[in-house]
């Protein structure tokens, strides 16, 4: 079974679009997302009802779990749509409907599920938690130190918008990059394909996909999305 990982979309309709038509050209029987759905960029609602309508599973992200917070407290909302690096925060937290905020509290922290290769885990940051970063130097010590029970056979996570695919001890651990806010110097979105096959070694391998950037200038401008610079989404080098 072929399973598409997608992650740190970051509000950005046409990449998510592309990612997921990527996805179903590559043979992606599933999708699910590692969180940071949303969070800098212009379009939260749209992204968050696609994912609706798709049926795709998620895990609460860093970003959404910062926008839930605001959502819930009209007074540090108000303070933090004051200040720059909260701001594009608070946009996002006004912006959602009630309907869409429902959605992202009901996420869970984790998705642990058995596509009939072992254990898949699949978490934002780490299993340490949505902040924690997990990076291609990762050592079977560094992995150890993370995990709260035994290893699973997967590991999957994002965060840190630098994809890789690297077995670490007995795990393979996924780290599926960003759709929507590539960091590594390569302006295309990323995300993971996984093939998981009963009696086989799971595998997986990064796949990167162009889309159209004109239409998320347009809109970062158009809709005055605060405290981000259209550029870092464009030339994949500076991180949120």
């Amino acid at each position: 079974m072929k399973v598409a990982f997608l992650s740190d979309i970051h509000a950005n309709f046409p990449a998510l679009s592309a990612a997921l038509q990527c996805a179903a050209e590559a043979g992606a029987e599933e999708v699910v997302c590692a969180g940071d759905l949303v969070g800098g960029g212009p379009h939260p609602t749209e992204v968050v009802r696609l994912l609706m309508r798709q049926g795709v599973r998620s895990v609460l992200g860093n970003v959404e779990r910062k926008v839930l917070a605001l959502s819930a407290d009209p007074k540090k909302l108000k303070k933090a749509a004051e200040k720059k690096k909260r701001a594009s925060s608070a946009w996002t937290a006004r912006t959602l409907g009630e309907e869409e905020r429902r959605w992202l509290a009901a996420l869970p922290r984790e998705i642990r599920h058995d596509w009939g290769a072992g254990e898949v885990l699949v978490i934002h940051g780490s299993p340490l938690g949505e902040d924690d970063y997990l990076y291609p130097s990762l050592t079977a010590p560094g992995l150890a130190a993370r995990l709260k029970g035994p290893a699973p056979a997967v590991l999957v996570c994002g965060h840190s918008h630098i994809p890789f695919v690297r077995t670490v001890g007995s795990t393979l651990v996924i780290n599926c990059g960003s759709v929507g806010w590539p960091v590594d110097g390569d302006p295309r979105g990323s995300f993971a394909l996984a093939d998981f096959t009963p009696g086989r070694r799971s595998s997986a391998r990064i796949l990167r996909f162009a889309y159209a950037v004109e239409g998320l200038v347009h809109d970062l401008e158009r809709r005055r999305v605060p405290g981000v610079d259209p550029g870092d989404f464009v030339l994949g080098v500076k991180k949120h």
